[in-house]
């Protein structure tokens, strides 16, 4: 996740942190936005900043599921973000499906047949 920020947005966040339980992957990422971005915040244009995340997310949500995918080896259900502007924290939040991506499981079943 950071680096496709780093990536795409020229600015990584300083601070990030995965939490995984059962079929929940939730990213939390601080201090995200560019210079740009905090001087449109510090500026009142909390509604263009948030219109341009909104975007940037939709158009990421691809790469950003394939990576939650590869790393945990399930399909992902369901894709959410959200950004509190005021306070510069970032939450993706990723549902995971029963699904498997990888072929672990794949054996035991075929076995069993």
């Amino acid at each position: 996740m950071t680096r496709l920020q780093r990536e795409y947005y020229g600015h990584g966040p300083t601070k990030a942190k995965t939490h995984i339980t059962d079929d929940l992957v939730a990213v939390v990422l601080q201090e995200t936005f560019t210079r740009a971005e905090q001087t449109l915040v510090d500026r009142g244009e909390i509604e263009a900043v948030q219109q341009i995340r909104r975007r940037f997310e939709q158009q990421m949500a691809e790469e950003f599921i394939a990576i939650v995918e590869q790393v945990t080896g399930r399909k992902v259900r369901a894709f959410l973000s959200e950004t509190n502007l005021e306070a510069d924290v970032s939450v993706e939040i990723f549902l995971l499906a029963d699904e498997r991506t990888d072929m672990s499981g794949f054996e035991e079943a075929d076995e069993s047949a």
